[in-house]
Parts: structure tokens; sequence; C-alpha cells
């Protein structure tokens, strides 16, 4: 039976997700913005991020495959959704729920910039750098690790843990 090791409680996401809606709602202020999230992991912060912004947000999904049943990407990076709303000329913020090696968020967002965005940003829930091997920018940032394997409110391991409403370190 694994091990979960809690890493953030459910009043401290909602306190983070309260104060990154309250930064991007600011920052936004009279303009078209267009939230994308990144499924399957991003739907819970989108969906509570989304609730306590303050200004109106278009909200669109795609998905990137690069991890299936492993603990660790493969590399190899697709598209399994793609995009339905114009960007063109439009604020982007890219919304997903841990950024680990960098490399699927580099590939969406240069996949994004093909569409001649206005601007293009990234708002995650989780930055977790030990294993950075994508140069990329982080815009908003709920929540910074080193390291460990993480599951909980939207992350997975082998499609299992999404459910659980707080973070929690997975040991095997």
């Amino acid at each position: 039976m694994p091990d979960l090791i809690p890493v953030l409680k459910k009043d401290e996401i909602d306190k983070l997700v309260s104060e990154v809606a309250q930064k991007i709602s600011s920052d936004y202020q009279d303009r078209e913005l267009i939230l994308i999230a990144v499924l399957k992991g991003a739907y819970m912060f989108l969906s509570d991020l989304a609730r306590r912004l303050t200004i109106p947000a278009q909200i669109d999904f795609l998905r990137v495959a690069s991890y299936g049943a492993n603990s660790s990407s493969s590399g190899k990076i697709q598209f399994t959704k793609e995009i339905e709303v114009n960007i063109r000329d439009k604020d982007v913020l890219v919304i997903e729920d841990i950024i680990d090696t960098g490399l699927s968020m580099r590939f969406i967002l240069d996949h994004l910039k093909s569409f001649e965005p206005k601007t293009l940003k990234v708002c995650v829930l989780i930055d977790k750098y030990e294993r950075r091997g994508a140069d990329i920018t982080i815009d908003y940032v709920c929540h910074t690790v080193q390291k460990g394997f993480l599951v909980g409110y939207g992350l997975d391991y082998a499609e299992k843990y999404r459910n659980l409403p707080e973070v929690y370190q997975l040991n095997l």
C-alpha cells in the first residue's frame, strides 16, 4: 500500500487559489482573457480559480500525453485534444496543475504561439523544479516544491488519486 504524505491541505489550497485569482483579476482588468486548462490534471484547479476571478474569462481545454501509467515523462509529447476557441490577438493564460520537467509546457507554449495570441502566460498550482529540463517562464505560481511525486487535487498516478481534495506526496 503506498504512503500518502500531506503537502497541501484544503484550506491552504483555497487560500493560494484565492490569492492567485486576485492577482490575475488585477493584471487582466478590462482585457479579454482566455483560460486554457491542460487536461486532465488542471480541471480542479481551473474550476476553483475561474470561480474566484472577478473578471470575465472564456475557458477552453487542451490535452497532451507524455506520462502514461509511469511516474516519469516518456519524453514523447503529443496532443490528444486541441483548443477550440480562436486565440488570435487575445490574452491567453495556460492553466496547469504541475510543471515538472517543463517539456510538456514548452511544447504547449510553442504550439499556442503559432495561433498568434496577444499575450501568452502560464499559471500553475505547483512548480516542481527538481527535474526542470526546459527554459520556461511561469507567471503565476501557487506553491513550489523541490521534489516528490505528488497526487490529489487533480494530480494523478496512473489515473488514480485525482479525486483527493488535498495534495499528497506519493511514496510507492
